[in-house]
């Protein structure tokens, strides 16, 4: 699951960092829109999977990602999403390391599927969630073909003929790009185990980003974003279902974070 691209050429410090057994790529969200474009217009290539790695990351996959390390059915491409991750970048680099999240790149990514013709689905989050997001896609990407949606409950997920069929209507549908909103691990692990048979070029491993986008969840802040505080946000607006992240897990994977090295 680690086969991967680095984007930005010849620059010696454009593949990226070793954390955690993957490849963490310093890319912009122009370098990653650009690598959307061109694995939509690649028929035969593996299809690309995106996915943000934070400290959360890092407390479900301590030691790489993926239900099949190594399966080369999908190319991953992994961001830097949390602050600390982008942090560690730069200081090993001595160089910015732009931190891009899935609900910023959300967003432009509609615009681009909007532009290319591309067909967006979704699996993932609640109906009455889905009904927000549809009204503000039409008024914001009025001819982009996103209505494909699919929300199973757990139970279909975990049984094999369910999952099937989930995965048969997905490829039926013929989504150019499946936005996969399932939570950490099973986002990652339902791309690397049905990814490829979604017949979706590219595939988003973007979490809560829907809500974000449908005004359901609120964003901190710039300011706070900017200087690595938007935890200290999500914990005030949500304590009960994030207190543990946070306050627990998340302070234990500093000791990995610190652990991250130039990749060859």
């Amino acid at each position: 699951m680690d086969h991967q691209q680095a984007i930005g050429g010849s620059d010696p410090m454009a593949a990226g960092m070793r954390l955690a057994g993957l490849t963490v790529t310093r890319a912009t969200q122009a370098d990653v829109l650009t690598r959307i474009g061109d694995s939509l217009g690649q028929g035969t290539s593996p299809p690309l999977a995106i996915g943000s790695v934070n400290l959360d990351h890092l407390h479900h996959f301590p030691a790489g990602t993926g239900a099949r390390p190594g399966a080369d059915e999908v190319e991953w491409l992994w961001l830097a999403d949390g602050m600390p991750v982008a942090w560690r970048g730069r200081a090993l680099t001595g160089r910015a390391w732009p931190r891009v999240t899935g609900a910023d790149l959300l967003p432009a990514i509609l615009g681009l599927a909007e532009t290319a013709g591309a067909r967006v689905g979704w699996l993932g989050g609640t109906p009455s969630m889905h009904d927000d997001l549809a009204e503000v896609l039409a008024r914001r990407w009025p001819r982009l073909d996103a209505g494909s949606v699919w929300t199973p409950i757990r139970a279909e997920l975990d049984d094999a003929a369910g999952a099937d069929a989930i995965v048969r209507d997905i490829a039926a549908a013929q989504v150019d790009i499946l936005v996969v909103a399932l939570g950490k691990p099973r986002q990652e692990q339902w791309i690397d185990s049905q990814g490829a048979l979604s017949g979706a070029r590219v595939l988003l491993a973007f979490g809560a980003s829907g809500d974000f986008l449908a005004g359901r969840v609120a964003r901190a802040p710039g300011w706070m974003q900017n200087v690595g505080a938007e935890w200290l946000y999500r914990l005030y607006r949500e304590p009960r279902r994030l207190a543990r992240r946070y306050l627990v897990e998340a302070p234990q994977q500093l000791t990995v974070l610190r652990q991250a090295s130039l990749d060859a």
